[in-house]
């Protein structure tokens, strides 16, 4: 029997959130994704629309929509 050692890194995704347009609304969907279960970091960018999430393992496409959701914007998709 051999053992399986966990070799890999973090997860980075990109989402395309639309409807931001400032500082306030990038916090409120940073928040939101934040509290998923794994994710270490959020950067939310108004300017361009994208959501850059670093999370231990693939984030769950529907948990970031139901959060993105939650803070009042809609989740494109990925970028």
């Amino acid at each position: 029997m051999t053992a399986q050692t966990d070799t890999t890194g973090p997860v980075t995704t990109v989402f395309k959130v639309s409807g931001m347009s400032c500082g306030h609304c990038e916090g409120a969907v940073s928040g939101e994704i934040s509290r998923i279960p794994g994710v270490s970091s959020v950067t939310a960018v108004a300017k361009s629309g994208e959501v850059t999430v670093v999370s231990a393992a693939p984030v769950d496409d529907e948990a970031v929509r139901a959060a993105v959701d939650e803070a009042g914007f809609e989740l494109a998709g990925r970028a």
